[in-house]
């Protein structure tokens, strides 16, 4: 069955969650939302520390070896790395896959540098996605607040070749709306490489699943569908049961 994968956004310490990459809404404690996605058997975990590259500091290594340590799945850490000493020490931590956004863009050979060193499964290259007026797909970092030249075409097929195990694949415009993925995006990323392509932001129900899967998404990944309920989006976490998936993916 394909990976379905929860996204956890911390800042400070707690978990927060983001509408178009803004408005942060605090849900919780990061140690309290891994027990329970241990209970649900979720298949991995990705957890971004979304202030460490704009204030310009390392990961906060303590901290991510705490939520490491509670895991009983594979987590994936993204956020503030920049040299192959982060990558390492992040590793070390009990993590067993390191997400680079910002610092891939900026410096693209560092991903061959970080593959070469500690093999390309290790590595996910976060690719963060908006449309311009024109409708036009570009590549931004730093939390969506920096509009890059690439296209997101380009580039994951660059990351592909520069090493990169899997792209974890982000709709800006999508991301927290529950509205369904941008699948334009996702098929046009995904056919154009053949390492795994990780579809998030927009998911809101069990089907968006299989409509990014049915795009040729290798795996889903979700943040507000697994920390809201209802309507007035009151924080609970979640996951849906194996046999909703199982029927989700029955035609995938």
């Amino acid at each position: 069955m394909p990976r379905v994968i929860p996204v956890l956004l911390f800042r400070e310490g707690g978990l927060y969650k983001t509408t178009r990459f803004k408005d942060p809404v605090y849900v919780g404690d990061p140690i309290n939302a891994v027990k329970i996605f241990n209970e649900k058997e979720v298949d991995e975990l990705v957890f971004v520390d979304i202030t460490a590259t704009a204030e310009r500091r390392r990961p906060n290594f303590e901290r991510i070896g705490e939520i490491a340590g509670e895991c009983f799945m594979p987590l994936c850490y993204g956020g503030g790395v920049k040299t192959v000493d982060d990558v390492k020490d992040v590793i070390a931590c009990g993590v067993e896959k390191v997400a680079i956004n910002s610092h891939a863009v900026e410096n693209p050979a560092f991903v061959r540098e970080a593959a070469s060193e500690l093999a390309s499964s290790t590595i996910v290259v976060s690719i963060d996605v908006k449309r311009d007026f024109f409708g036009k797909h570009h590549v931004y970092t730093h939390g969506g607040t920096r509009k890059s030249e690439w296209n997101p075409i380009e580039f994951a097929m660059l990351m592909e070749k520069m090493g990169a195990g899997e792209l974890l694949l982000t709709s800006i415009d999508r991301d927290g709306t529950q509205k369904g993925y941008d699948l334009e995006l996702i098929k046009s990323v995904a056919d154009a490489v053949s390492i795994p392509v990780i579809a998030c932001g927009g998911a809101g129900q069990v089907s968006h699943f299989s409509e990014a899967l049915d795009v040729h998404a290798s795996a889903v990944a979700a943040g507000s569908m697994f920390v809201f309920h209802g309507r007035h989006r009151a924080v609970l976490i979640s996951f849906p049961s194996q046999q909703e998936l199982k029927q989700a993916f029955h035609k995938v």
